[in-house]
């Protein structure tokens, strides 16, 4: 009887954190065996600021997705995302190796090699080289040069970098959790696998991640990314307004925008009102939803703008005609689409996490979008290679070094 192979996707997410378990079938679909998700109070803005709640929140997801799925979790794939996440252009040529001129596999690695040379600062490390398209003697737009005919092989790739303390403390924090790291991928990478359509990946689109504490910006184009970008602001920030505008605590301010909440202050009538606790459990008050939501309405505007400067900072505005797919726990506000297609002039849709089978009802939250692209990530990256706590590609770089020298550690 074949072994069953299991993967799980770690989201270090500023809010929460999510584990999702799945079965690797024979033809690689995911299947969804677990789900476990926690408090997270050692993130912000996607950065790690207290190692020891980060463990114990990661500990806590982990555990319950253990428990859903009867999965013993030793490994995972877990997600980068912050303000010091960068993408940038490189090319890569080499001249085809064989004599008979036929491209193979390892010219193909040689010239994604290639374009892994590029000057960055030393307190930065390369984290993805994403190949955008690869051309064979100038003919442009090659997916898959294996098995052709050509002289000189060029790629054009997207190198995807990120702050080597940053990611250093998120390796630190998985393993001090009792984890081996299988593989480091952006955020916005991970929540484009789970909700988007290959005919959208083709046609030209931007994927938005509005999370607790940062806003994840991915345009794909012709199938690959082609631009990434992290926007630090999210769907804490509504929470601490609503906070400050109420005169409530923080935990009773995101109550009130989960239950009464609408990113469009016309959506709710003038007379509607809602009960508030004032700070310090004093006696409780009425409150006009309709004040709630014009505080909610004035922070979602700004983030839309956000999300606007950034696609124009791309320069890719003119190739997005799938326009936007919105995706994260903000999605789930109501309106909140209707205010970005409205402020981007733009269409748009929720993205809701698909391409996995099992237990889909428990992974349909957008809120879980980059854990199930996770898993989804690590199948196409695996094929037909067994997991088991290695990480992909662990070669001389940088990456490999840190996770070697963690994994010594613990």
């Amino acid at each position: 009887m074949a072994r069953r192979r299991y993967v799980t996707g770690l989201d270090l997410g500023s809010s929460k954190v999510s584990a999702v378990v799945a079965e690797l079938r024979e033809d690689g679909l995911p299947v969804i065996a677990g789900v476990g998700t926690s408090t997270s109070a050692g993130m912000k803005r996607g950065v790690v600021v207290d190692i020891e709640r980060t463990v114990k929140s990661i500990a806590e997801a982990v555990e319950r997705a253990e428990r859903m799925s009867g999965v013993p979790v030793k490994s995972a794939y877990i997600n980068i995302s912050g303000a010091h996440v960068g993408t940038c252009n490189n090319r890569g040529v080499i001249a085809v190796s064989r004599e008979d001129k036929e491209i193979t596999q390892e010219d193909v690695d040689r010239v994604m090699e290639a374009a892994r040379v590029i000057n960055i600062p030393s307190d930065r490390e390369i984290v993805h080289v994403l190949p955008r398209q690869f051309v064979v003697d100038g003919y442009e737009g090659v997916r898959d040069p294996v098995g052709m005919m050509g002289v000189r092989l060029e790629v054009e790739a997207q190198i995807v970098t990120g702050a080597v303390t940053s990611i250093q403390n998120v390796l630190r924090s998985v393993y001090r959790a009792g984890l081996q790291v299988d593989d480091v991928v952006l955020a916005a990478l991970a929540s484009g696998e789970a909700v988007l359509q290959p005919a959208e990946k083709e046609l030209g689109v931007v994927v938005v991640d509005i999370g607790g504490g940062t806003t994840d910006l991915a345009i794909f184009e012709q199938g690959s990314l082609w631009y990434a970008g992290v926007i630090p602001i999210g769907g804490e920030h509504i929470t601490n307004d609503l906070a400050v505008g109420l005169r409530t605590p923080i935990n009773q301010a995101e109550s009130v925008k989960v239950r009464y909440g609408k990113a469009l202050a016309s959506l709710v009538p003038d007379d509607a009102y809602i009960t508030v606790t004032g700070v310090g459990g004093s006696s409780k008050r009425e409150a006009s939803q309709k004040t709630v939501c014009t505080i909610i309405e004035a922070r979602a505007q700004e983030i839309a703008e956000m999300i606007g400067a950034e696609i124009q900072k791309s320069g890719y505005s003119r190739i997005i005609p799938g326009g936007l797919v919105v995706t994260g726990g903000c999605s789930e506000l109501p309106g909140f689409i209707d205010l970005l297609s409205e402020r981007l002039d733009m269409p748009a849709r929720k993205g809701t996490p698909g391409g996995v089978a099992g237990l889909v009802d428990a992974a349909s939250s957008p809120s879980l979008a980059c854990a199930v692209g996770l898993v989804i990530f690590a199948s196409k990256q695996l094929g037909s290679k067994e997991p088991g706590g290695e990480v992909l590609s662990e070669d001389e770089s940088f990456m490999g070094r840190v996770v070697n020298f963690f994994r010594s550690l613990f």
